[in-house]
């Protein structure tokens, strides 16, 4: 009976721990769905922009629910950003852009990758380290996007 019990018991735990898990995933997917449009509208625009000044062919661009990363560039020449790119301060979010971009021609870290980012955000060291120092963090509710006329650039 003791048995029987303790599979009982541990079978709700499993299950509440599922649901629990299940609960988390739904908010991030709505903040995720609710800001993706505006991340893909930003970043297309500025990529556009930035391009004028690097004339370089890219494929597809993702908008994506990342939790490690604000951007990546594959080797097919698709472009990948997180779409907590719209919480960002412009700066923060163009250097993000102008650095996947960069990866086109540049498929590394290398001196000549830094030349070319340089090129359209000189002050990319600052901007790096301030992303370091923030990280791609879940959402809160004090975050405020300035790209959903939100906050207000100084």
């Amino acid at each position: 009976m003791r048995r029987i019990f303790k599979i009982i018991n541990g079978r709700l735990y499993y299950i509440s721990r599922v649901k629990r898990k299940i609960k988390k995933t739904r908010r991030k997917n709505l903040n995720y769905l609710k800001h993706k449009k505006a991340a893909s509208v930003l970043v297309k625009e500025r990529l556009e922009y930035f391009n004028q000044f690097y004339n370089y062919k890219y494929g597809r661009v993702a908008i994506r629910n990342q939790k490690t990363r604000w951007g990546s560039c594959s080797k097919k020449g698709n472009l990948n950003f997180n779409y907590k790119i719209v919480f960002l301060t412009p700066k923060q979010a163009d250097y993000i852009i102008v650095h996947e971009l960069c990866h086109l021609k540049e498929f590394n870290h290398s001196v000549r990758f830094w030349d070319l980012v340089a090129k359209a955000v000189p002050e990319y060291k600052e901007i790096r380290s301030s992303l370091r120092q923030i990280g791609v963090q879940p959402l809160s509710g004090s975050r405020k996007s300035f790209y959903l006329g939100e906050n207000k650039v100084k």
